[in-house]
């Protein structure tokens, strides 16, 4: 619980910055008010430090687990632990993967073991778009670490279930078809 109260800081803190603003902000014609630009680059800095901040916490799982990851523009990171024999995978087909979704500390969310076989198509969505990028760069019978920062993976709003809002996800996944 102490690991998850690291990772939900940051959110609290943006959250807490807009409610106060928000809350204690009332124009007067005697106070001056704020101007439109005043705000964005407030939310601009907000939204700066949280990215920086779950960059660090990504960086540091790397580093703790000694991982030597490809990063790719997007802010995705992957390692291939096993290389498969397949064809790379393309646009359009269908995928099947064995999974354990986990949070950056440790704690598994979600396995293929509980929820049974992820299969999707490539390229239709349906999954979090972190998950449709990484599988492009894998063959039939890789087995890889696939780490999402959190706007590759569930978001502002978390999956509503069992991951919070901008929370980063770690994917241990073996692509069986």
């Amino acid at each position: 619980m102490e690991k998850l109260n690291v990772i939900l800081q940051p959110i609290l803190l943006f959250c807490l910055t807009i409610l106060l603003f928000s809350c204690t902000y009332q124009p007067s014609e005697e106070s001056d008010s704020v101007s439109a630009e005043e705000v964005r680059r407030s939310l601009e800095k907000a939204n700066r430090y949280l990215v920086r901040t779950e960059n660090e916490q990504i960086n540091d799982y790397i580093k703790r687990h000694k991982l030597n990851v490809t990063e790719t523009g997007s802010g995705l990171r992957y390692t291939v632990h096993h290389s498969g024999s397949g064809e790379p995978i393309k646009k359009g087909e269908l995928v099947r993967l064995n999974f354990v979704m986990k949070f950056l500390t440790g704690d598994v969310v979600y396995t293929s073991k509980v929820k049974g076989v992820k299969t999707f198509v490539v390229g239709r969505g349906g999954v979090e778009s972190g998950l449709e990028e990484a599988i492009l760069f894998l063959r039939k019978g890789d087995k890889a670490t696939i780490i999402l920062p959190s706007h590759l993976a569930f978001g502002l709003l978390g999956d509503e279930e069992k991951v919070p809002p901008k929370t980063s996800l770690i994917y241990e996944i073996e692509v069986l078809d």
